[in-house]
């Protein structure tokens, strides 16, 4: 069976104004459902953009605790089925029997981060907070915003996909992953960001969508010092951004930021957000 792409043609009508129609085709862009499947035992299934799939599924597997380091994850098989796709990972015995303790059975959606978590403790996490103390420039951010749209590659052809993008000190962007589900885009970059061995003090990260808690958690866990939101967060990513010592910044654009927590990372000694 040939493997998706992440886009597919599509007959449409174009409709102007005066109601006069003409027969097209557009880009569209495409999603599946994927399965993440542990040691042989399905765990979660996922609506994603069928592209960056090992990133994601090592990115999902460190961002929700499943593993805790790369090397507990030995092996991963990319295969599409009749239904969709199945992800094969083998991951560490410990890991494993601590996975199956969780009993925790996600069917995802494109819009949620949390179908299928069966208990209130389980659906706030509270990461370590956040050892680095990098700071990080007012212009490195513009110009990062400025740049990103066109590293959107599948979104400039769809309109349809958000983007997470990794942003070295300077500003220039290092990694853009981008997929139909935010909080995938996010674990597709921190899998990449994890199997290249980035070091995670000596950058941030840009996502284009809203900045909702289960983002801050990933930010968090993976040990993200900046997290740049496009749009807005919702007030429990705030206070878990302030407990976890991850700097959010939200609502970005090149001429004003707004800054939800730690502003002492951001430098701003060449140039000053207004009041």
């Amino acid at each position: 069976m040939s493997p998706l792409a992440p886009t597919a043609v599509a007959s449409v009508e174009r409709v102007g104004a005066d109601g006069g129609s003409i027969a097209t085709t557009a880009l569209v862009a495409e999603e599946a459902p994927v399965a993440l499947v542990y040691n042989g035992i399905s765990h979660a299934v996922m609506m994603a953009t069928p592209a960056d799939l090992a990133d994601f599924s090592l990115g999902f597997s460190l961002s929700e605790g499943i593993i805790e380091r790369t090397d507990e994850l030995f092996d991963i098989a990319v295969e599409q089925v009749e239904e969709g796709i199945e992800v094969r990972m083998a991951i560490a015995l410990d890991r494993f029997a601590a996975l199956k303790d969780r009993r925790r059975n996600l069917t995802g959606r494109t819009g949620c981060g949390l179908c299928g978590v069966d208990s209130l403790k389980q659906a706030v996490r509270h990461p370590a907070p956040i050892a680095a103390d990098t700071q990080f420039t007012i212009e490195a951010i513009n110009r990062a915003l400025a740049e990103l749209p066109k590293h959107q590659v599948v979104n400039r052809a769809t309109g349809a996909v958000h983007a997470a993008a990794w942003v070295e000190p300077s500003g220039a962007i290092a990694l853009v992953r981008e997929d139909v589900g935010r909080h995938n885009a996010l674990d597709k970059l921190i899998g990449a960001l994890a199997r290249r061995g980035t070091d995670r003090a000596q950058g941030f990260a840009i996502i284009t969508s809203r900045c909702s808690v289960e983002m801050v958690q990933k930010a968090a866990v993976f040990g993200v010092p900046l997290l740049v939101a496009i749009s807005a967060p919702t007030a429990l990513a705030k206070r878990l951004a302030e407990e976890c010592r991850l700097t959010l910044v939200a609502l970005a654009r090149t001429d004003s930021l707004l800054v939800i927590s730690h502003p002492w990372r951001l430098d701003r000694n060449t140039k000053r957000l207004a009041s």
